[in-house]
């Protein structure tokens, strides 16, 4: 006779021991949801929390595409190390605001070279043409106004970028949009203003053709806890709306 096999578990023992005592099914406040994220995220390195929405809109159709930046008043907690396209007193801007690698054609060269050691690219407005020439070379670090990193406010770019306040929202192809929101290591206060502003940013990208109920679920995590459900009409409110 065969013997049955135990079925493996999708979570590690760690994670089971995390959502002991707790109904995850559940939605909780915003209030409750922030302190619960913080009390789970006990690994042995600085957990980031991060915020998903899903979003009542057909992410297939061009006109309910969700996009845009925003700043967070306490930063995402992360140091990101930028390069700037620039020449002449957007460069010099560049360098006194403090991004790590400034240039031109010379900056041009070595990324066609492969050289990748930077996590973001600012480009001065007059460089957007040279854009061209490295955009296979950088994918998704490609510098585009939509996102704000072609720009002739460049010190101001690298400022925000920086001090990680300057954060990307867009939504991905099961109509959910992820954002960071600070790390677990905050204050309750600081990652609550910092949902706020990034809730807040996404309910007034709302498209005009958008239809129904636009926050169909919120959910916020740290990197190795589990997600916790809020309850979008509430969360909606706190942010303003």
């Amino acid at each position: 006779m065969a013997k049955k096999t135990k079925k493996k578990s999708a979570h590690s023992v760690r994670f089971i021991e995390l959502t002991k005592g707790v109904d995850f099914e559940q939605t909780f406040t915003v209030d409750e949801a922030i302190k619960l994220v913080k009390s789970k995220a006990t690994a042995k390195f600085p957990e980031s929390v991060d915020l998903a929405i899903k979003l009542g809109i057909d992410p297939r159709k061009s006109d309910q595409n969700v996009r845009g930046i925003t700043n967070l008043p306490h930063g995402t907690g992360k140091n990101k190390t930028v390069a700037v396209l620039a020449k002449g007193d957007l460069a010099k801007e560049a360098t006194a605001a403090g991004a790590d690698f400034v240039g031109d054609e010379d900056l041009i060269k070595k990324i066609q070279e492969g050289w990748k050691g930077f996590d973001v690219m600012v480009a001065a407005s007059d460089m957007a043409p040279q854009i061209g020439k490295i955009g296979r070379f950088l994918g998704t670090k490609t510098p585009n106004k939509k996102n704000g990193t072609v720009t002739d406010s460049v010190g101001q770019a690298v400022k925000e970028i920086k001090t990680a306040s300057r954060v990307e929202y867009r939504i991905d192809k099961a109509g959910v949009v992820h954002v960071p929101i600070g790390r677990a290591s905050f204050t309750e206060d600081q990652i609550k203003e910092n949902f706020i502003a990034a809730l807040d940013a996404v309910i007034k990208a709302k498209p005009s053709s958008s239809k129904g109920r636009f926050l169909q679920t919120i959910t916020i995590s740290s990197t190795m806890g589990p997600g916790v459900k809020l309850d979008p009409t509430e969360a909606g409110k706190v942010a303003g709306h």
